[in-house]
């Protein structure tokens, strides 16, 4: 499903392949999003055809940059959001997705939110952990360093499967 819409993403931005470095830029896009994230990037990375390295770091640095952002502000625009007439039914699905994925992270922690963001699972990942952990209140920097962690976990698993190393390995 998410090489699917990688696929559709690219398609709807093809017009950066025409841009110098067009497909890397692509790569950190699609990782900058959410729910795709750097699952999406590696998968378009490998579509593309380009080196496992850079679209490895390119990705990364793509899935890193919200975090901050998120963490320290979504409460804030979560709040506003529940106010508003218009966005108060997105309020209320992401309310959802924390709740149903809370628990995990209450009951581990620390250890509950690495899993969860480095588990490429469909509705993980560090847009969600991130939005959890605000919501839970858990310590921004332990919250900032669980999800590093997972990143670089997710990261590790994805790069192998996206490229097909794993393949490779096992033989």
């Amino acid at each position: 499903m998410v090489e699917k819409i990688v696929g559709a993403i690219i398609g709807w931005f093809g017009f950066f392949l025409a841009l110098p470095f067009g497909r890397e830029l692509l790569v950190f896009i699609i990782s900058l999003m959410p729910i795709l994230e750097l699952r999406g990037g590696l998968i378009a990375a490998s579509l593309l055809g380009l080196d496992p390295i850079p679209s490895y770091i390119i990705s990364v640095i793509g899935n890193i940059i919200p975090v901050p952002f998120i963490l320290w502000l979504i409460n804030s625009i979560l709040a506003w959001m529940r106010k508003s007439k218009h966005f108060s039914g997105i309020a209320k699905w992401l309310d959802s997705k924390v709740e149903k994925h809370k628990h995990q992270i209450e009951t581990y922690g620390f250890w509950g939110l690495v899993l969860f963001v480095g588990i490429p699972l469909p509705g993980t990942g560090a847009w969600t952990g991130c939005l959890i952990a605000s919501v839970l209140e858990m310590n921004r920097k332990k919250a900032f360093v669980a999800t590093m962690l997972g990143i670089f976990m997710a990261s590790i698993i994805m790069m192998l499967l996206s490229f097909g190393l794993l393949k490779f390995i096992i033989g």
